[in-house]
């Protein structure tokens, strides 16, 4: 099925924002927001990204899951040790710049890239400076 995007943010608005702007680089992609608390505050929420991650694992993507600061690494940490070893396989952390990474990763998925590409995409910081 191709490699999917989760985007983890504090803010349920600037993770939709990402998930927006990627969808028009990369239309055939499968993209998940995964933002705020869950009753809508600032913050990050286990439950919201966990979900995200077992809908598109259970729709067959490869998952690479992007953050926009420090706790939301550790959220996205938590899910990733809750995976379990065959699962763990199929969903990686892309550590990158939030916009500048989704965007790459988006267009690297978009044509064909596997998970190792669209994570190492995630992660260029040089391809935007």
């Amino acid at each position: 099925m191709g490699v999917a995007l989760v985007i983890v943010s504090h803010s349920v608005q600037l993770a939709e924002g990402v998930v927006e702007l990627a969808a028009q680089m990369a239309k055939d992609v499968a993209l998940r927001a995964a933002g705020g608390t869950d009753d809508g505050r600032i913050g990050t929420s286990f439950d919201k990204v966990n979900d995200a991650v077992t809908e598109l694992r259970a729709a067959g993507h490869d998952v690479a899951i992007l953050t926009d600061l420090g706790s939301a690494t550790m959220t996205v940490e938590s899910v990733l040790d809750f995976l379990d070893e065959d699962e763990s396989a199929h969903v990686r952390f892309a550590d990158g710049p939030l916009v500048e990474g989704a965007v790459a990763a988006a267009v690297t998925a978009q044509v064909g890239g596997d998970l190792d590409a669209v994570v190492a995409a995630g992660r260029a910081r040089e391809l935007f400076s």
